[in-house]
């Protein structure tokens, strides 16, 4: 787990692991997008444009949907620090519906084929989720149930998993911790005075209590590395989403349109997939709180999501094909 990657002298601005992977994401997204939209736009540019303002959004998106998801988090702290994303807190899903919203009203602006547009983007996002994933993963969000599994992967004290494992969550139905830690490790008061009852940040332990903490007894649990199998699991749909969007070309290219061949297609599949991918890993997860019917909102999403993309897929099917624009002529 390494939530900071360096510190930038002087202004003392410490680099997130997290933003980092999502701006490398990002940029691989952009590339595959720009490779895959040759065939049908004559100013790549637009789309390099495009994906611009997409990140801007994915930020705002990212950032807005963790402020609405984990109120909590922000109790103790100035109301600006909503804003103050150099500290962490973003969630993908947000920052991906923020910024699919972004490009297809950019695309109708400028008369960009959106459906085949929609449909490279869908392989773009599943580069931005793999790398983002593995973001989480270093900054240790996102985290799994404990497991006996031998890739279980444990969290140092004082991260996400570690807090969850040492305190009782009413929100997903466990009323004791997984394992008890001594009352001493819980109540600090900071440089500022104020005192909390939370977990001990690590620099108040005595050199005792970090060594109880980091070997034995109070070691961790290892937890399923969710965010790894999140991180291979969007590879894996981009290779299925790329083997339909090389299919569809070729039914474009002859004219006929088998079942779900149509310009969107892809798009209305990843919605499908990503959605089941997600509502799985979302049993194996230990961090979001369940909302309704034993489900949490993430699950919730992903049943929209699935929803929504088969009635894309269909409105798609019954739909006449997306003609693309002439070529420039020589």
């Amino acid at each position: 787990m390494h939530p900071e990657f360096f510190e930038i002298p002087i202004v003392h601005l410490t680099i997130k692991s997290y933003g980092l992977m999502m701006v490398v994401g990002f940029l691989a997204a952009v590339m595959v997008i720009r490779h895959l939209s040759r065939h049908f736009t004559r100013d790549p540019q637009l789309i390099t444009n495009a994906a611009l303002y997409a990140l801007i959004a994915g930020v705002v998106g990212a950032r807005l949907f963790f402020v609405l998801h984990y109120p909590g988090h922000f109790h103790h702290e100035p109301w600006w620090n909503v804003f103050a994303i150099w500290n962490g807190g973003l969630e993908l899903i947000g920052g991906v519906v923020a910024a699919i919203l972004v490009i297809v009203f950019y695309g109708r602006y400028h008369k960009v084929p959106i459906r085949h547009h929609l449909d490279v983007l869908a392989i773009g996002l599943t580069a931005a989720l793999l790398f983002g994933r593995i973001g989480c993963f270093l900054n240790g969000c996102c985290y799994g149930r404990p497991t006996e599994l031998p890739w279980g992967v444990r969290f140092p004290y004082g991260s996400f998993s570690y807090s969850s494992q040492v305190s009782p969550d009413l929100k997903r139905d466990r009323p004791q911790p997984y394992f008890t830690l001594p009352p001493e490790y819980f109540g600090y008061t900071n440089e500022r005075g104020e005192y909390f009852s939370d977990l001990k940040p690590a620099k108040y332990l005595t050199s005792q209590q970090r060594e109880q903490v980091t070997k034995a007894p109070y070691l961790a649990l290892p937890v399923h590395p969710t965010q790894l199998y999140s991180s291979a699991g969007a590879g894996l749909l981009g290779l299925i989403l790329y083997g339909l969007w090389r299919r569809a070309r070729r039914a474009e290219a002859l004219g006929r349109y088998p079942l779900l061949t149509k310009p969107g297609s892809v798009f209305s599949l990843m919605f499908v997939l990503y959605g089941i991918m997600r509502f799985s890993i979302e049993v194996i997860r230990d961090d979001n709180p369940f909302e309704m019917a034993g489900l949490t909102i993430a699950q919730l999403l992903s049943i929209v999501l699935a929803g929504a993309g088969i009635l894309l897929a269909v409105y798609f099917a019954g739909s006449k094909p997306e003609k693309l624009p002439a070529p420039k002529s020589k």
